[in-house]
């Protein structure tokens, strides 16, 4: 038995959910969001408690039953009180500011770039050099967060670019001097 599968999820009181046949909606004070779940697995509401199954014990079945369980799990907490990951930028001229409800980022090319949030998804900056990505769905805010980041990755010689708080950026040293 999955060790994750097997453990009830707590519905809170500003948390609502639904099932309607395999598609399961959760309601909330942040937002919507919906899953709809494998053949192989089931789920029952019993005293503000989700239970997870899955019908037959086959690999698929149970590789299914802890990542299904997981999922409903981050939706709840997604509506309830959402995620948010924050990055860093490092390098000298390097700065982000907000434009409406876009992030413009400067990170040294001949242009500055916009980058328009999902719906969802919101952008805050703390001392132009800490962006707060924020939103309901754990997914996506993760998703956004990848793509802000690979638009100038940390090098490894001088550790310029675009960072998560918690990454180590291993460093290289540079070119040997002269001998």
């Amino acid at each position: 038995m999955s060790r994750i599968g097997k453990l009830p999820i707590d519905i809170p009181k500003e948390a609502r959910v639904k099932i309607d046949g395999r598609v399961i909606r959760v309601l909330g004070p942040k937002g919507e969001l919906e899953y709809t779940l494998n053949d192989g697995v089931d789920v029952k509401i019993e005293n503000d408690k989700m239970i997870v199954n899955r019908r037959s014990d086959s690999k698929t079945n149970r590789s299914l039953h802890g990542l299904t369980r997981a999922l409903i799990a981050n939706m709840i907490t997604g509506v309830t009180s959402g995620f948010e990951k924050e990055l860093e930028i490092h390098g000298v001229g390097y700065r982000a500011e907000l434009q409406g409800r876009y992030l413009k980022l400067m990170l040294g090319f001949s242009h500055d770039i916009l980058v328009e949030p999902a719906p969802g998804i919101s952008f805050s900056i703390e001392r132009g050099n800490k962006i707060k990505v924020s939103g309901y769905d754990k997914q996506l805010v993760g998703e956004t967060a990848a793509v802000i980041r690979s638009l100038k990755p940390p090098e490894p010689y001088k550790g310029k670019g675009i960072r998560y708080v918690d990454e180590y950026v291993r460093r290289k040293a540079g070119k040997a001097a002269g001998a």
